[in-house]
């Protein structure tokens, strides 16, 4: 096991549906051209450092940012790192759910005829010990709530408290790591300036 690993975060640029606040999970939608810029913007801040293993979801947001930022020839597909399935919720507003059923909440309710969140962390948790395996750093290009939670499961909190505290941009870069031995975040949403 690879104690001292780091699995770095990238999140995809922007989408139309990222853009809107539309829940985006498994509709497979292209990067705008911001979106295109931003994976450069990972690039920068990536500068061409070497990984014992770059995963990207199966998504082309995701598979698209990968390969703009200079990882695509070297990733591999984890269909784990899928955004979260949003069934009834997708390419909708929060706003619109909450007018249907006040109080309801993503991270309290789960979205309808979709994934529970229990579903996702179980992802996570195999994307994690996938990298665990791995010698040296790790780079996983994926989606703003699987990687919330999947940095939940890293520190050992309950996603469903701690993911919705998580701001995550698009375009970001963020680093999981250890601090001697607990499991730490060691940068979160990092975007370039």
């Amino acid at each position: 096991m690879n104690i001292s690993a780091e699995i770095w975060l990238a999140r995809h640029g922007e989408t139309a549906w990222s853009l809107s606040g539309q829940h985006t999970g498994r509709t497979d939608i292209p990067l705008t051209a911001h979106g295109e810029e931003q994976a450069a913007s990972l690039a920068r801040m990536l500068d061409g450092k070497r990984f014992g293993l770059v995963l990207t979801s199966p998504l082309q947001r995701a598979r698209e940012t990968c390969r703009i930022a200079g990882y695509g020839d070297v990733a591999v597909v984890e269909p784990d790192l899928a955004e979260w399935h949003y069934g009834a919720l997708e390419g909708r507003l929060t706003a619109e759910l909450v007018a249907e059923r006040p109080g309801w909440s993503l991270w309290k309710d789960g979205p309808p005829e979709g994934e529970t969140i229990e579903a996702v962390a179980a992802r996570a948790g195999r994307v994690i010990e996938r990298c665990l395996k791995q010698e040296g750093p790790v780079l996983l290009f994926a989606h703003g709530h699987l990687l919330r939670i999947l940095a939940s499961v890293w520190i050992q909190a309950e996603p469903r408290e701690m993911a919705q505290r998580l701001a995550l941009s698009t375009a970001s870069l963020s680093v999981l790591t250890r601090e001697k031995q607990t499991r730490v975040i060691g940068s979160w949403n990092r975007v370039e300036r």
